[in-house]
């Protein structure tokens, strides 16, 4: 079954699409927010209907965001519907672009034409994975799995994980993991977040999250991947 995600403020268009959608077979989780977006995402979607203006950002801006680790389909809906909003929205990374009001067929029919040019797109690329004990990586889908289970990871998670196997052999300090996962966004934190990042990534990953084996700890300095 595939699972739509669906960030919209008004709670009508909300609900009526999110009753259509499973009506027609679709899984679909609902966010008002960008905040509450980035609480769902760690569940894993095959799309996202994003509304442009949401109460704590542009969808512009969040759509740019979600560009920097995901290539998970995204369709606009908005009132704005001129050319240059349309060039806008796909030069931020949106998939499709339908204007409100709109008949929720005809957003149907925009996700099935999204899908499949993704599904298109997919299998016409080989996928290698990267392989570590009983964790692989598909790095094109941006999917983890441990013994060929896959896990949901957040996408800062997920970050911080694929930042650590593409310099394994290598010790990040806590400093070095904050700038590039974090102050890239201009995003102020410290290292208590990032403590709580790997915590929770532990949990998922690791057999034993006392005694990891993917994610270690070099005492005094940071984190790296494996045996060094």
């Amino acid at each position: 079954m595939k699972r739509i995600l669906v960030v919209e403020d008004d709670v009508i268009i909300c609900g009526g699409v999110k009753l259509f959608l499973e009506k027609r077979g679709y899984e679909v989780e609902t966010a008002y927010s960008c905040k509450e977006a980035d609480g769902c995402l760690e569940h894993g979607f095959d799309l996202i209907l994003l509304d442009r203006n949401l109460p704590d950002g542009r969808g512009l801006d969040y759509c740019r965001e979600l560009r920097k680790s995901t290539q998970v389909p995204i369709i606009f809906l908005t009132a704005r519907d001129t050319e240059a909003d349309m060039i806008e929205g796909f030069r931020a990374g949106c998939d499709d672009y339908i204007a409100k009001p709109f008949s929720v067929e005809l957003l149907y029919q925009r996700i099935e034409a999204v899908l499949r040019r993704s599904e298109n797109a997919l299998d016409g690329v080989k996928h290698e994975r990267f392989h570590y004990g009983d964790m692989s990586v598909d790095f094109e889908r941006m999917q983890v799995y441990i013994s060929d289970e896959p896990v949901k990871l957040s996408v800062t998670e997920y970050r911080i994980l694929e930042l650590l196997i593409k310099n394994k052999g290598r010790v990040l300090t806590r400093d070095m993991i904050i700038q590039k996962i974090w102050d890239d966004n201009e995003n102020y934190v410290d290292e208590n977040t990032l403590n709580v990042h790997i915590r929770r990534l532990r949990q998922k990953i690791e057999k034993d999250a006392g005694n990891p084996e993917y994610v270690i700890t070099v005492f005094g300095i940071g984190y790296t991947f494996g045996e060094t």
